[in-house]
């Protein structure tokens, strides 16, 4: 009898595995589902698969380390891909991402040779993954693939910020995109949505505005552009938003330095700019590295749970920015020892670690912490979800290798002439007292200034290398100012004068001389300065050639608007930021009226170093001195033509909405002089009355619209009521932000048009 019982429950256990279909890794699937059956839903795929992983392999998802560890001496020497290095990060610790930080490429720094690299590390890894669970590849394509000596740079986010440009963003994303997944790179550390708001800070240069809707607009656009659907046969790439959130904004101005931000500006100001990414289905964030209200951003979960997936709506994968939760543990000291750092971050919210060097530590913690409880197993179940319905989402699963034999043509040299649109729209021309535009035809032309002939100061940090282009490294292909010049007026005598007495000597008998001035490439902590300010070297040489009579155009290329001194009185000023490969024939084309300029400020520009942090919608004050309020040497939208426009007063479709409707605004934009030009109209809101502070204007909207010398033209900006939400209260800002009832003002120009929100 009890053998009969024996084989009737082994019948039954033999009968459930052959209809369940048991896995490898001794659990059990129902009959009909497969995780690499492409046809099935993303998150029927996520389930099957998620069922048949161990926990080893789980946090191995969790886990990104720098490519580094992969090759040469398995640490910092860039030699050669190893097996036994790989073996120890792809099998033996299972994970699932690998990065190249500025600087770490292949040896030739070629779009073949990454992409050889990139498929040759995914190889490995399918090779030796029980489930075949694909890598996903990670760079910082800041402005453009910029990792890749021969890529095409576009100019840095604060200079895209001045073309007031979403379309070109746009455009801008899918060239990158393309770039980076000819070479195997399917995720992108970028757009930054941080905001601008100290210039003393080494990565303001990175950011698109101060201002949060033209920096949630910009970023959103680029996401777009990025995340477009491939026509290339690769699989897709994700964006990502960053630094979530309060990094820009450190208390001294030195990158990760602890910042104090009240709730209710983090709620009204910051983080505003990130939802419009988030809106626009941006696939990953990066958290901020450092410290707001005395809790580091990776340790918060309200921060990263709370504001981020509850209120803000995002459903992706939340990553570290570099060895971020070591720093819980010997530098914030929040965390007795690294397997609590862990636990902390992780049930804050955090998906994924950039544990760039220790894969074995970060893995072996993650199972410890699981393993006591300190980590819910569904919280770890949460995390790995979200990263795997990222990779299937792109595709990895399906089309995990490149074509190397295509690489070199998609990414060399691509999209130059969209590289010189992008860097002549960033140009704003602040001042101009009649010299600009240059003759083609003059005789002679003196440049000057340190950043005349550098393609190392064009570029900026994030260049081949991450503080710029390393001085080991060949130098990438760009056009110089000097060379631009030297195109854009052939038949002239263009000397370039090195030293001050060179180039007064020169301007004796120069129909102008411009001087080009700039700052040292660099990244966060390099590129920190107490002192954002041109030298007293840069103000002499203008001062200089300046007392020679001469008219004198002054370009700055900064990555920050310095404090100018006496240089704010030049005859001609040109803001040209760091414009990229193609920076030298775009603000060539602005200087001689081949473009006329269109750029707009995205941030103010600051009468004094101690103006920090500084921006146009500081909140009203009571005190009236002199310099307490917002009194800049250059106010945010700021930026001159070589025509003139006027626009109408606003009118709107209804006086009355409600908080959540739209405002739809119409104005007529006129071209009043001699040339065509493009004009931007900002649309700004003024609140007469407020139980809590608000800034004397907000920006709500904008628009460009390009106008023939002559030609008027009906425009409409509309936006959503809820951008005027702040956070009710008193002090505490214990509230959500929420639309007050009441009047308003919308703001084009000098003129108003009032609307009432019921």
């Amino acid at each position: 009898m009890r053998s009969r019982k024996r084989t009737a429950v082994a019948a039954l256990v033999t009968l459930a595995l052959l209809v369940t279909g048991a896995q490898a890794g001794g659990v059990m699937e129902p009959a009909g589902q497969d995780y690499q059956d492409a046809r099935a839903p993303v998150d029927r795929r996520v389930d099957n698969l998620l069922r048949r992983m161990t926990l080893e392999e789980k946090v191995g998802q969790m886990t990104q380390i720098r490519l580094g560890k992969l090759r040469g001496n398995c640490e910092w020497n860039p030699g050669p891909l190893r097996e036994d290095c790989m073996k120890a990060v792809l099998e033996d610790a299972k994970v699932g991402s690998i990065l190249s930080g500025g600087g770490d490429a292949p040896n030739p720094n070629t779009p073949q040779a990454w992409a050889e690299m990139t498929n040759a590390i995914q190889k490995y890894a399918l090779d030796h993954s029980r489930l075949r669970i694909p890598l996903i590849y990670g760079a910082d394509g800041v402005h453009g693939h910029s990792n890749v000596l021969s890529a095409t740079m576009f100019p840095h986010q604060i200079g895209l910020g001045a073309t007031w440009n979403p379309e070109l963003q746009e455009k801008l994303g899918a060239s990158t995109g393309r770039a980076m997944r000819a070479t195997g790179v399917f995720w992108n550390f970028a757009p930054v949505s941080d905001i601008a708001r100290d210039t003393r800070w080494g990565r303001y240069y990175e950011t698109y505005s101060e201002d949060p809707v033209l920096a949630g607009a910009l970023a959103a656009a680029n996401v777009r552009g990025q995340q477009s659907d491939p026509t290339d046969g690769t699989a897709k790439l994700t964006a990502t938003a960053k630094h979530f959130a309060g990094y820009s904004e450190p208390f001294n101005g030195h990158d990760r330095a602890p910042a104090q931000l009240p709730i209710r500006y983090l709620q009204d100001t910051v983080l505003p700019a990130f939802q419009p990414q988030f809106d626009a289905g941006v696939g990953t964030v990066m958290i901020n590295s450092g410290a707001v209200n005395g809790v580091p951003a990776h340790a918060s979960k309200y921060l990263l749970t709370t504001q981020l997936r509850d209120r803000m709506g995002f459903r992706g994968v939340a990553i570290t920015d570099w060895e971020d939760i070591r720093f819980l543990v010997d530098r914030y000291h929040v965390a007795a020892n690294y397997e609590e750092a862990i636990a902390m971050a992780v049930n804050a919210g955090v998906d994924m670690a950039m544990e760039p060097s220790d894969a074995a530590g970060f893995t072996s913690g993650l199972l410890a912490g699981v393993r006591s409880g300190a980590i819910p197993g569904k919280r770890i179940d949460q995390a790995v979800r979200r990263i795997l319905t990222l990779k299937f989402e792109l595709g990895l699963f399906e089309k995990p290798f490149v074509d190397p034999a295509k690489a070199d043509a998609i990414v060399n040299g691509s999209d130059r002439a969209l590289a010189r649109q992008a860097a002549a729209e960033s140009a704003v021309l602040l001042r101009n007292e009649g010299v600009l535009p240059l003759s083609t035809g003059a005789r002679k032309l003196v440049v000057t200034g340190d950043s005349a002939d550098s393609v190392a100061r064009q570029l900026g940090g994030w260049s081949v290398g991450w503080q710029g282009v390393p001085d080991w490294s060949p130098v990438p292909p760009a056009v110089t100012v000097l060379q631009g010049i030297k195109a854009a007026a052939p038949s002239a005598n263009v000397v370039s004068a090195t030293t001050r007495a060179d180039a007064v000597a020169q301007a004796g008998d120069a129909d102008a001389v411009v001087v080009v001035l700039g700052e040292d490439p660099g990244a966060e902590g390099e590129a920190d300065t107490e002192e954002p300010a041109l030298t007293a070297d840069q103000q002499g040489l203008v001062d200089a050639v300046r007392a020679t009579g001469k008219p004198v155009v002054v370009v700055l290329l900064t990555g920050r608007p310095q404090v100018l001194g006496t240089v704010a009185d030049a005859p001609a000023l040109v803001a040209g930021w760091l414009p990229g490969s193609e920076g030298g024939s775009a603000i060539a084309d602005v200087l001689f009226g081949a473009v006329n300029p269109s750029g707009k400020l995205p941030v103010s520009w600051p009468k004094t170093v101690g103006d920090q942090p500084f921006s146009y919608d500081q909140l009203r004050g009571a005190n009236t001195a002199a310099g307490s309020g917002y009194d800049p040497a250059f106010a945010f939208g700021h930026g001159l033509s070589y025509t003139t426009f006027t626009t109408s007063a606003p009118t709107l479709k209804s006086a009355e909405v409600r908080r959540d409707g739209q405002v739809t605004v119409s104005v007529t934009a006129a071209n009043t002089g001699g040339r065509d030009g493009t004009l931007v109209v900002p649309v700004y809101v003024h609140q007469p009355v407020s139980k809590v502070l608000t800034p004397d204007k907000r920006l709500v909207g904008f628009t460009r619209v390009t106008l023939k010398a002559g030609e008027s033209r009906a425009v409409e900006v509309t936006f959503d009521v809820r951008r005027l939400a702040v956070t009710a209260g008193d002090m505490d800002g214990s509230g959500k932000p929420e639309v007050a009832r009441g009047e308003y003002d919308v703001v084009v120009g000098e003129e108003r048009a009032r609307f009432t929100v019921r």
